[in-house]
């Protein structure tokens, strides 16, 4: 709201004398959030009876774990299967200690006590352009360092490309190809030593705040799984059938514990379809239909197949794609910067991905996840009625554009 406030709102008629950041109201403001849903959680335990035991668990046997309790005592959980949900923790990085004070990950990113005036990231993924996009709009003058050629080596490169700029555009800098060798916390700030990912000639970049976010790494050390036999795989995650059964009879695992996208909705439907089996009931997850969103301004949502992948499987395809300056609503609103881009196999107009940036297009993805979902094809959002003046225009219209041509460009 601030950035919009800063740069937008003037464009509408509606002018500040002056604008400034409270820091500690908005960080109350986001632990107000962070408080309200965790509570909700806990009420939603004890409507339907769970048991809710706080502390550090660990398997002692496929029917036991072990609780160490936040009040120092101990318990023992008893029974018939164990689910383990443990999520995911920060990727560390050779030679970078992180203490949460000047070298943060993404947990340390979200309670900052001022805004730094330099941040570098360490790492061009979904959370490090996220926390990057979130400072920067603040105020921060942010540097990306990522290891790789590309940002967000998962989206769509076309997309991708136009993402970028948009960053840049943003005043946020890219800095790829590069590895982090060094760092010097010794002085006020941070000094990290960069050098190229193929070797060459060192250079120094100067920071406040440097955030690590070079990926994240599953949960699973520790708790007693080599004890009953638990199989993991070289890095970690929990090895599970299409049931989410371990090797070990009784024993489950689901979300960033176990292969996959490590994704909150990915495990959530994971939890969903393990309990059915459980049960004895019938469960589906298809990886291929979780969508992907990154939470920026613009945000870029997509589901489904890039192009780079369908033309590595030799199938011919189709590409319809859409601007958002030629949307009434975006134009309206004045935030017309994005597109919506849709792939087909040309031979049966079936939706293979779809591809959306735009500021609410986590929001408009989940029509494509649909589509997906039940093997639609181009035509079949084409031809659906679409609300007038609305972002969700745009779909419509770069579905138009993939089987035969949009109406409004």
């Amino acid at each position: 709201m601030y950035h919009e406030a800063k740069h937008a709102f003037a464009n509408h008629g509606v002018k500040f004398s002056q604008l400034e950041i409270d820091l500690p109201a908005m960080m109350a403001q986001k632990d107000k959030a962070v408080s309200g849903l965790t509570r909700g959680i806990e009420g939603l335990f004890k409507k339907n009876k769970v048991n809710y035991v706080k502390g550090y668990g660990k398997l002692t046997s496929p029917s036991e774990v072990s609780v160490d309790s936040l009040d120092g005592d101990n318990t023992i959980v008893k029974g018939k299967n164990i689910v383990i949900a443990t999520g995911s923790d920060v990727k560390s990085l050779p030679g970078i200690t992180i203490d949460e004070k000047k070298i943060v990950s993404s947990t340390g990113a979200l309670s900052l006590p001022e805004i730094p005036k330099r941040l570098v990231v360490i790492g061009a993924g979904y959370i490090g352009l996220e926390m990057g996009s979130v400072w920067g709009r603040l105020g921060s003058e942010v540097t990306v360092v990522e290891f790789a050629a590309d940002i967000v080596p998962t989206m769509d490169g076309e997309v991708r490309k136009q993402f970028q700029r948009m960053l840049e555009k943003q005043k946020m800098k890219f800095v790829l190809k590069t590895k982090v060798v060094g760092v010097d916390t010794s002085g006020d700030g941070v000094k990290l030593t960069l050098e190229p990912a193929a070797g060459g000639e060192q250079s120094t970049l100067e920071a406040d705040i440097v955030l690590v976010a070079a990926g994240r790494i599953p949960f699973t050390e520790g708790l007693g799984l080599e004890k009953i036999g638990v199989q993991t795989d070289k890095v970690g995650r929990i090895v599970v059938d299409k049931k989410f059964a371990t090797n070990v009879p009784g024993v489950y695992a689901i979300g960033d514990a176990i292969p996959g996208p490590m994704l909150a909705h990915k495990a959530e439907e994971d939890g969903v379809a393990c309990v059915e089996y459980i049960a004895g009931k019938e469960g589906h997850v298809d990886y291929d239909m979780v969508p992907g969103v990154v939470y920026t301004h613009p945000e870029v949502a997509y589901v489904g197949k890039t192009e780079e992948q369908i033309k590595a499987t030799g199938v011919a395809y189709s590409v319809g794609k859409f601007p958002f300056l030629a949307n009434s609503r975006a134009k309206a609103i004045d935030d017309a910067e994005g597109i919506v881009k849709i792939i087909a196999e040309k031979e049966t107009d079936k939706i293979l991905g779809v591809h959306i940036m735009a500021p609410n297009a986590g929001e408009l993805i989940h029509e494509a996840v649909l589509a997906l979902q039940y093997g639609a094809s181009s035509e079949d959002i084409a031809r659906t009625c679409h609300a007038h003046p609305t972002m969700s225009e745009a779909v419509k219209e770069a579905a138009m554009a993939t089987y035969d041509k949009p109406i409004h460009i």
